[in-house]
């Protein structure tokens, strides 16, 4: 099984979650609560990534990156997007230096 297969049965996973019920699922429960709960959530899960970065525990490093990966699944799902949206935005990227791909876009 591929990284790739995973992120997608998961993305696709996500975007079923959308209509269940909030008292069963974790993601419907997200998602009944909103951008802000969900933003809320990938904000704690990327605070401690860098608290275990800090440590240096790998398997710490792991488990959190794993918790901001799922958070901003839910996220993109939450807006109709998905695993897909991103990949095709890093097939675009592929490539291009990071200096000049940030220029590009100019200033927001």
């Amino acid at each position: 099984m591929s990284t790739h297969d995973i992120l997608h049965r998961l993305s696709e996973t996500l975007a079923s979650r959308r209509n269940a019920d909030p008292e069963k699922s974790y993601t419907a429960k997200l998602f009944s609560e909103g951008p802000d709960s969900i933003l809320k959530k990938i904000g704690e899960e990327c605070a401690e990534l860098i608290m275990a970065g800090k440590e240096g525990k790998r398997l710490n490093i792991v488990w959190e990156s794993t918790d901001v990966i799922y958070h901003v699944l839910v996220l993109l799902a939450f807006y109709g997007l998905s695993i897909e949206d991103v990949s095709q935005e890093m097939r675009r990227r592929e490539g291009i230096s990071g200096i000049d791909e940030k220029a590009a876009r100019g200033h927001k």
